[in-house]
């Protein structure tokens, strides 16, 4: 049975967030989905449209949440909770977010794109020249950096490849240099094109 057949008999062939019948199609759960149907739902193409195109959010819509968001499914949980958080400024969605259960597990799986963060939240590391950094960016030293707790020194113009993100400090990167693994102040950092 495919993905989208297993969707079907678990939704009866309706939009899991609206309940329509027309132009459905599978929709993965980011940030990592798996492409399985735990991590899938089956959704209408204005749904889908919809949460991939913000700009285009109908409010009016997403009244529909108000029954979907009750589902036992775990991922029509997810993109309901992740859907009210988008529209909070509506002021209704924040009722019905009030009254929503998800248990620790799906509530960080729902947390881990970070919708819910206004801009003011959202953790950015930005480099030297205030250039945003990725996970997985390659940077160089701006500056020759002693090593606490080593005779290490990294040298100005090293390449540090694959840097990793300090999730609760936007001024610390991780990565290695000369085989050890580091923290970074991003101040002393620019990312490579």
């Amino acid at each position: 049975m495919s993905i989208e057949q297993a969707l079907q008999a678990r939704s009866e062939s309706k939009c899991e967030l609206c309940g329509a019948t027309e132009d459905l199609a599978v929709f993965a759960l980011p940030p990592s989905s798996d492409n399985s149907v735990d991590q899938s739902v089956l959704l209408c193409d204005t749904c889908r449209n919809q949460i991939d195109n913000p700009e285009q959010m109908d409010a009016n819509h997403w009244r529909c949440l108000n029954d979907s968001m009750w589902s036992q499914v775990p991922a029509v949980q997810v993109l309901a909770w992740r859907m009210l958080n988008r529209l909070r400024g509506e002021g209704w969605p924040q009722d019905l977010l009030d009254m929503m259960y998800l248990d620790d597990e799906t509530l960080s799986w729902a947390q881990a794109t970070g919708d819910h963060l206004s801009d003011d939240e959202v953790v950015r590391h930005l480099d030297s020249n205030g250039v945003v950094l990725e996970a997985g960016d390659t940077v160089t030293l701006i500056k020759d950096l002693n090593v606490k707790g080593s005779s290490l020194t990294a040298k100005r113009g090293t390449a540090v490849r694959n840097i990793s993100l300090v999730p609760d400090n936007p001024e610390h990167i991780e990565g290695r240099v000369e085989g050890q693994q580091i923290v970074i102040l991003t101040k002393f950092v620019k990312k490579q094109k």
